[in-house]
């Protein structure tokens, strides 16, 4: 699915959400179950490794995603158990980098073509966005210029995986890019704060900050202070 601001790469109600991915199984399983909070299909990824366990795309290895949009937007559900996903970038010195982000590592690693980062989640269904040009940008000083590959591993449930321009609220984004329909009215919701990680010595902090009992819904921009060491999470459930 594409919109001139998103661009889908991986939804579970499609036809063929694995169409364009490949699946690598050891001592686990991917299919697809119905989840009980979003009352909904969804893909479940679970294995006892894993590194052992994971779907990969683009499904042709020698082939790129070629997406330009800097966010990346995982609509997934925590499990409680060990998950981690990478991305393969390339930047604008024609390097190939690696953000590998996983829920069991506690500190910022920066190497020369692969970051590791700590990601925390909150119970239930999350929303993940990743700004991609700002890690680039303050882990290698180089400027993000497309997304190449995504690897996703166990053990998780998958609704969607898209890219966008910027952040969006979910005021401006389509029904499908939700992580649920539309609330029903007078349906109130607590606020919450979404943290997000750091790469090692940013001057500033690009990460945002957006309250989803806000007015508004716009995000803003968060103070240093703010900032804890944790990927960008937004609570629904």
């Amino acid at each position: 699915f594409n919109l001139s601001f998103c661009f889908s790469v991986f939804y579970s109600l499609g036809s063929s959400p694995l169409q364009f991915w490949s699946t690598h199984i050891q001592n686990g399983y991917v299919k697809r179950v119905v989840d009980e909070d979003v009352k909904s299909i969804v893909m479940e990824i679970m294995g006892s490794n894993v590194s052992t366990t994971y779907i990969t795309g683009p499904r042709d290895p020698k082939m790129s995603f070629g997406i330009k949009l800097p966010f990346l937007v995982l609509l997934i559900k925590n499990l409680h158990k060990y998950f981690t996903f990478e991305v393969k970038i390339l930047d604008d010195q024609r390097f190939m980098r690696r953000f590998r982000v996983s829920n069991f590592q506690s500190k910022t690693s920066v190497k020369p073509f692969c970051t590791a980062m700590p990601m925390g989640m909150s119970p239930g269904w999350n929303q993940i966005h990743f700004n991609l040009a700002d890690f680039t940008r303050r882990a290698y000083g180089t400027n993000y210029m497309e997304t190449v590959r995504l690897q996703i591993h166990a053990n998780v449930r998958i609704r969607r995986i898209y890219f966008t321009d910027r952040l969006y609220s979910e005021e401006d984004l389509p029904n499908e890019f939700r992580l649920v329909s539309k609330p029903a009215e007078k349906k109130k919701h607590r606020d919450y704060t979404i943290p997000a990680a750091r790469p090692p010595s940013p001057a500033k902090s690009a990460a945002t900050t957006e309250r989803l009992g806000s007015p508004t819904g716009e995000p803003s921009v968060a103070e240093p202070s703010e900032v804890p060491t944790e990927m960008d999470i937004e609570k629904y459930y």
